[in-house]
């Protein structure tokens, strides 16, 4: 190096150095933002790995939904939960019925009184069978009534119950059925264990006739009804194991009757269900145990939401 030189080749290859690396960033930069927009920044599967369970695209939360589990917007319903529209019950009105009353044995006199059932002229009330061991029939349909209404409720339906304990008796059969019909109900069931004799065995449902007397017209509802009664059936069967009745509805688990008050007089789709004989001791066993008791409500409020919801 000579002293006063300016050293120009070297400041050539500085520029040419500073060009190279220039383009380099540029090219990186367009690469990257490419990338990003091509969705690989922040997603498990646009680097090949697996997705975080329990997630899908657009959720926002490890439910597949919304942060509160429900089903957002192009979500795809979880079966019998929120946002199932085949399980929803929202805006009806189901009226459930438990026969008899536990306290009806302390007024004999005023469930006596005899109601115009539109055919003949009846009992205000009865108090209800017995399991040999002395389970009333009364504690056994208060019982699964409310765990009914607690299974209706949850899938958004007003329940109304014709008693809840309330009550001192009754009440009557008349009344009960005009609870219903004041209520505009869109389905509603009464609840029974039969009396008959040891051997029989099973449950059924109990479908209104077609009864015009007096007050009596069922006209409008023995169709729907009969619907009501089927599905509930197919739904009690398949929930809780039983055997469609032995020793009524020659097999199918359906009778038809024209002589019960809280059928006759209903104006809204109505039925009643024998859950059981509590004279035979194998129903008994069943009648009497509380996680039967709760299949026998699950099949009820199944048999009742497919009829409402179909």
């Amino acid at each position: 190096m000579s002293n006063g030189s300016t050293f120009p080749p070297p400041r050539r290859r500085r520029g040419t150095v500073l060009l190279v690396l220039a383009a380099v960033a540029v090219v990186a930069l367009g690469g990257w933002l490419f990338w990003r927009q091509a969705g690989g920044h922040g997603d498990p599967t646009a680097r090949g790995g697996t997705p975080t369970p329990g997630r899908t695209a657009g959720s926002g939360s490890g439910t597949g939904g919304t942060p509160d589990g429900r089903a957002g917007r192009g979500a795809t319903p979880r079966p019998g939960g929120t946002g199932d529209p085949h399980g929803s019950l929202k805006g009806m009105t189901v009226v459930i019925d438990p026969g008899h009353n536990p306290r009806n044995s302390r007024h004999t006199g005023q469930i006596a009184r005899l109601v115009n059932i539109g055919t003949a002229r009846k009992e205000c009330d009865t108090t209800g069978t017995a399991t040999n061991g002395g389970y009333a029939e009364a504690s056994f349909t208060l019982d699964v009534a409310r765990r009914v209404r607690t299974l209706l409720e949850h899938q958004g339906a007003k329940v109304v119950l014709t008693q809840d304990g309330d009550r001192p008796y009754g009440p009557c059969v008349d009344e009960r059925a005009a609870i219903g019909n004041k209520a505009h109900a869109d389905a509603a069931v009464s609840i029974h264990a039969d009396g008959s004799a040891a051997g029989n065995r099973g449950f059924h449902v109990i479908l209104p006739a077609r009864v015009s007397a007096g007050p009596a017209d069922t006209a409008a509802i023995t169709g729907p009804s009969r619907q009501l009664g089927e599905r509930l059936a197919d739904r009690f069967r398949t929930v809780t194991g039983s055997s469609r009745s032995n020793y009524v509805g020659h097999g199918t688990g359906l009778d038809v009757r024209g002589d019960l008050g809280g059928l006759n007089l209903s104006t809204v789709p109505k039925v009643f269900i024998e859950c059981g004989n509590m004279r035979d001791a194998k129903d008994a066993a069943q009648l009497t145990d509380g996680h039967w008791r709760q299949k026998a409500a699950r099949g009820i409020t199944e048999g009742i939401t497919d009829f409402l919801t179909r």
